[in-house]
C-alpha cells in the first residue's frame, strides 16, 4: 500500500492505463474490466476501507434521472431498426434523387442520416441500410468499394445526429448537459453527411463517370411511385421533429421526450407497418432491455473509475502536466485528437468515453475551449474509430451483410470519408461557431461562457 501511495501521480496513471488497456483487450467486458481495475487500485491505495465506498459510488453512477433517457432512446431505436422503416427512407430519397451523379449513393448517405436521427445507433443504421442499399449500388454500376464505404462511414453518423446515445453517456460521465449537446450534433452532423454527399458527388462525375452514366439508364420513377412513399416517412420525421421540439424548447427532460418519443415510434409502426403482435413488440423490447442493461453498468463502472483517478490525484496531476507540456494550447488539443483517434481504432466509442472524459475535460477547460465542442470533435474522431480496423464495428458489420466483399475492399472504400471527418474537424476547429450556435440561440450560452 505505502508503495502505491508514495508513487508519482503520473506513472501510477500510466501503471493503471496499461493494466486497464490489458484487461481490455483480454476480451473481459467492459464495465467489469474497469471495476475490477479500480477495485485492486483502490485497495492497494486505501485497504479494506474501500468496500464500503465501492457500492456507494456504484449506485451514485446510476442514481440520477437523466439515465431513463437511454433506454427509451434505445427503445426507440429498435422499434425503427425492427420495422421496413428504413427501406422506406432508403426508397423515397432513391426515387427523388435518381438524376444526381452518384444520386444511389447521396441517397444511400442521406437514408443514414435521417434513420441516425431516428435510431441513434451506428451498427442499427449500418444494418438497416446496408442490407438494402448495397445490393442495389452494385447491382446499378457502382463498386463495391464505394457501395460498402458509403454505407460504412453513414452509419457512423448515429454517434453524432441526435438522439446519440454516445453523447448521452459523453453527457452523463462529464456532467454537462445533454440536450445542449444534441443541439451541438445537428448541424455538425448535417455538414458531416454534406461532405459524404459531396465525395460520393466527385466521386461519379469527375473520377468514374461510368457508374453515373450506369445509373441515368434505369427507368425514371413515375411522380405516383415518388409520392406513395411520402405518408409512411413523414410520421417517422415528425417525431423526431416533435422530440427535438420539445427538449430544446423547454417543454420536456430529455428523459421524458426520451419516453414520449418511444411510445409514438411504437404506435406509429403499429398503425403504418401493422406492428402489433406481441412477440414481435416482445423481441424488441428484449434486444433493447439487453443494450441498456449493458450501457447502464458500463455507465456505473466508469463512474467509479473516474472515482478512482480522481482518489489517486492520476486526474489533476495528468491535466497539469499537459498543460505545461506546450504553451500553444493547439499543440496540446492536436495530440489530444491524435490520442483519441489511435484509442478509437482499438475500442468503441463507449468505452474511450468512460475512460478519458474524466481525464480530459479539466485540460480542455483550463485550455479555454468550450466543452461541447470539444464533444464533438471527441464524437467525430469516434466516428473515425468505427471505419477503422482492429475494432472497426461498422466495417465487419458491413462485411455481414456483403460476404463476398473482402474487408480490404470495404476499407477502401472507406479511406475517403475518413477524410471527410478529418476535414470536418478542421472545419470545426477554425468555426467553432457551427456547433455552439444553435444552442446559443435556443438556449442561451452557458454559464461561465
Amino acid at each position: 500500500m505505502e508503495f502505491i501511495n508514495n508513487m508519482d501521480p503520473l506513472m501510477l496513471g500510466l501503471l493503471v492505463g496499461t493494466f486497464t488497456v490489458a484487461m481490455l483487450f483480454s476480451g473481459i467486458p467492459i464495465a467489469f474490466g474497469l471495476c475490477f481495475i479500480s477495485l485492486v487500485f483502490l485497495f492497494l491505495a486505501e485497504g479494506f476501507q474501500i468496500l464500503n465506498v465501492y457500492a456507494e459510488t456504484f449506485y451514485a453512477g446510476l442514481n440520477s434521472f437523466v439515465l431513463l433517457s437511454i433506454p427509451m432512446f434505445i427503445l426507440m431505436g429498435m422499434a425503427v431498426a425492427y420495422s421496413p422503416a428504413g427501406k422506406d427512407l432508403y426508397t423515397g430519397l432513391d426515387r427523388w434523387l435518381w438524376r444526381l451523379p452518384g444520386g444511389l449513393v447521396v441517397s444511400n448517405i442521406g437514408a443514414c442520416s435521417i434513420f441516425a436521427a431516428l435510431s441513434g445507433s451506428s451498427p442499427a443504421t449500418c444494418a438497416a441500410i446496408g442490407t438494402m442499399g448495397i445490393p442495389e449500388m452494385r447491382k446499378r454500376g457502382y463498386s463495391a468499394e464505394l457501395a460498402t464505404g458509403c454505407i460504412a462511414a453513414g452509419g457512423t453518423l448515429g454517434v453524432l445526429i441526435p438522439p446519440s446515445i454516445v453523447l448521452i453517456v459523453y453527457g452523463l460521465a462529464t456532467g454537462t448537459s445533454i440536450g445542449r449537446l444534441f443541439l451541438c450534433g445537428v448541424i455538425p452532423g448535417l455538414l458531416l453527411a454534406g461532405l459524404f454527399m459531396l465525395w460520393a458527388y466527385i466521386y461519379s462525375y469527375f473520377i468514374d463517370k461510368s457508374y453515373a452514366e450506369r445509373a441515368r439508364n434505369r427507368v425514371p420513377p413515375t411522380l405516383k411511385e415518388k409520392l406513395e412513399v411520402i405518408p409512411r416517412v413523414l410520421p417517422f420525421l415528425g417525431i423526431v421533429v416533435g422530440v427535438l421540439y420539445v427538449l430544446y424548447g423547454g417543454i420536456a427532460t430529455p428523459s421524458e421526450a426520451s419516453g414520449v418519443g418511444a411510445f409514438l415510434v411504437f404506435l406509429m409502426i403499429a398503425v403504418v407497418y401493422k406492428i402489433y403482435h406481441p412477440k414481435k413488440i416482445w423481441d424488441i423490447v428484449k434486444v433493447s432491455m439487453k443494450e441498456s442493461v449493458m450501457i447502464m453498468f458500463i455507465i456505473a463502472a466508469s463512474y467509479f473509475f473516474s472515482f478512482t483517478l480522481s482518489q489517486l490525484y492520476v486526474t489533476q496531476s495528468l491535466a497539469q502536466s499537459m498543460i505545461e507540456i506546450s504553451a500553444n494550447k493547439w499543440v496540446i488539443f492536436f495530440l489530444i485528437n491524435i490520442f483519441l483517434l489511435v484509442a478509437g481504432f482499438f475500442l468503441p466509442p463507449v468505452a474511450v468515453i468512460v475512460m478519458t472524459s474524466a481525464i480530459l475535460l479539466p485540460v480542455i477547460t483550463t485550455l479555454g475551449f468550450d466543452p461541447y465542442w470539444f464533444a464533438i470533435v471527441f464524437t467525430i474522431n469516434m466516428e473515425i474509430g468505427l471505419i477503422t480496423p482492429p475494432v472497426g464495428l461498422n466495417l465487419y458489420i458491413i462485411k455481414g451483410i456483403t460476404p463476398d466483399v473482402s474487408l480490404s475492399k470495404i476499407l477502401r472504400g472507406s479511406i475517403p470519408f475518413m477524410f471527410m471527418m478529418i476535414l470536418a474537424i478542421i472545419i470545426l476547429c477554425i468555426f467553432p461557431e457551427i456547433v455552439t450556435w444553435l444552442p446559443d440561440k435556443l438556449m442561451g450560452k452557458p454559464l461561465g461562457y
